[in-house]
């Protein structure tokens, strides 16, 4: 799966692991022990949440763009 959704990563001390989120989609996150880790568990939980919208007839948001010195990229 190739990740067009904006993620979030940081680390969290209270967890002990790295944090994804996925603000796109609501509600969307995921963890890992490891940088590498979290982003991995991230594409996972971002495909079941799309499946999951899709079962119950929900909208799927569509990625969005970022502009940069006004050059859409």
């Amino acid at each position: 799966m190739s990740i067009k959704y904006e993620l979030i990563i940081y680390w969290s001390e209270i967890d002990n692991s790295f944090v994804v989120e996925v603000p796109e989609l609501s509600g969307c996150m995921a963890d890992g022990k490891t940088y590498e880790e979290a982003v991995k568990n991230a594409e996972i939980i971002i495909q079941e949440w799309i499946e999951t919208a899709q079962e119950l007839g929900r909208e799927i948001p569509k990625p969005k763009e970022r502009l940069i010195s006004g050059l859409l990229q």
